[in-house]
């Protein structure tokens, strides 16, 4: 039998930003998607007074006030980086180990027979929590699918303390744990097929676990007979170790405020272009086409609505910025049209091939393709070392009043050197105890409840400036 363990982040975006701000601790807090518009990370307290995943944030904004609800601008940079710390720490719990989502990993502990899964699942979770501050759940199963249902019930049940193992527990007491959870808690079901499966009489994970697979297979899919089958404990769905190649790169965002002029928008798509050219130099990818596209608001009554794409084939495919960039502003001025309020532009780069073996054009220059390479690999290394956009195409512009909204977005605490956690100075009335907490006398903090662990606290490995020096919390 297999042991697959499904190690997920509680409410992730939430998290990481309380473990930066413990006065959030016990509070209702929404992290809200790109301009402030949809909430895409709730605390318990937010799911306990019925705001739902993607709940525009205009609908629930008297509700907010009526209840204090904290709603925080989305901080990719520091959930990136939070996430990045995390799959490191589980890497050293597995070597066989599949990064799911940003806060959810795969590890394969089959062979650990010799240990109490659950005791080294704990652990798994003690050791995050200590090292990042991020609260962690475990589901342990023969298969992903079951992995998936087990951690779902280490979040939902108290009595498994953040640990589920399927695999400990006798068929009996599986059974009957099944006939209480729906089926559209099953990995790969969701609430649109949900609704179909349970017209059928499948209502709960028990009867969907019961059924014919290849019958449902004629019924619906193979992925829906594959589903059936891991959840009798056939493994169908392996763990993939390695990252797919990806066969499209899109990048766009939408507007923070509406967009008339020809020179706005082709600042935002050179800035697009830009960051889709740097994802595919990572994965040593050219790109054989790329489209452009851009549109109004489709929820404007008052405005006139207005979208169009443009595709260009690329007769020598590239990675270069410039080149990918020059193509972009043509299309571009092909499908701009004056006199409409735009919302939002975006890119995608498709037919993506491997750089090793190109095949290039008849006329194409080896040197010039060098030299490309080569300025590329410059311009990388250099904002990986400097930060993000220090060195860029003058045609993305510096003002930028387009950018995405962010009213309420928090320091980027372990990315930017601005933003650490600053200390005024360690010594008897500034003190980091055992347990990792800072203890400050005369802060201008104001005094925290019990229940938010009476100090703030600096978990091991987050950076801080003290006495003008960089320290970590390591020591």
């Amino acid at each position: 039998m297999r042991n697959i363990a499904l190690v997920d982040v509680n409410n992730f975006y939430v998290s990481c930003e309380r473990v930066f701000n413990p006065h959030l601790i016990n509070k209702p807090v929404v992290v809200l998607s790109n301009n402030d518009g949809c909430a895409v990370a709730r605390s318990n307290e937010v799911k306990k007074l019925g705001i739902g995943m993607g709940a525009p944030w205009f609908k629930f904004k008297e509700l907010a006030n009526q209840h204090g609800i904290v709603a925080l601008s989305s901080n990719y940079a520091l959930y990136a980086d939070m996430s990045n710390r995390v799959m490191s720490i589980l890497r050293e719990f597995s070597p066989h180990q599949e990064v799911y989502s940003i806060d959810e990993s795969f590890l394969d502990v089959t062979g650990f027979q010799s240990l109490n899964l659950v005791e080294y699942a704990q652990s798994m979770r003690a050791r995050i929590l200590q090292w990042t501050g991020l609260p962690v759940c475990v589901g342990i199963g023969s298969t992903k699918t079951l992995a998936k249902l087990a951690n779902y019930c280490a979040k939902k049940i108290e009595r498994f303390n953040g640990v589920c193992n399927f695999n400990s527990m006798q068929e009996e007491e599986l059974h009957k744990l099944f006939e209480c959870i729906p089926v559209s808690e099953v990995w790969g079901i969701g609430r649109k097929m949900a609704p179909q499966l349970e017209a059928l009489g499948f209502n709960h994970v028990r009867a969907l676990q019961r059924s014919d697979p290849k019958m449902m297979r004629n019924k619906f899919s193979v992925t829906m007979e594959k589903t059936i089958r891991e959840l009798n404990g056939t493994m169908c769905i392996e763990l993939e170790e390695r990252h797919r190649t990806k066969q499209q790169i899109v990048s766009s965002r939408s507007f923070g405020i509406p967009v008339r002029d020809f020179s706005s928008l082709s600042e935002s798509v050179t800035l697009y272009v830009s960051r889709a050219a740097v994802k595919l130099r990572q994965q040593a990818s050219f790109a054989g086409s790329i489209y452009v596209y851009i549109r109004t608001s489709p929820f404007n009554e008052k405005d006139p609505f207005y979208s169009n794409g443009l595709t260009i084939p690329i007769p020598s495919p590239t990675d270069d910025t410039k080149q990918l960039v020059r193509l972009a502003l043509w299309a571009l001025r092909k499908i701009y049209k004056a006199g409409y309020n735009y919302q939002k532009a975006g890119v995608m780069l498709s037919e993506l091939v491997p750089r090793e073996g190109i095949q290039t054009s008849l006329f194409s220059d080896s040197t010039l393709l060098d030299q490309s390479g080569n300025l590329m690999m410059v311009m990388d290394s250099i904002n990986k070392k400097m930060g993000k956009g220090s060195l860029k195409l003058a045609s993305e512009g510096f003002r930028k009043p387009w950018k995405m909204r962010q009213e309420n977005k928090s320091p980027c605490y372990t990315t930017n050197w601005q933003d650490l956690i600053k200390l005024e100075s360690i010594s008897p009335r500034n003190q980091v105890t055992k347990d990792g907490y800072l203890r400050m006398k005369n802060s201008h903090l104001p005094k925290l409840s019990s229940a938010e662990q009476a100090a703030p606290r600096l978990h091991p490995g987050i950076p801080v400036i003290a006495r003008n020096r960089i320290t970590s919390t390591d020591c």
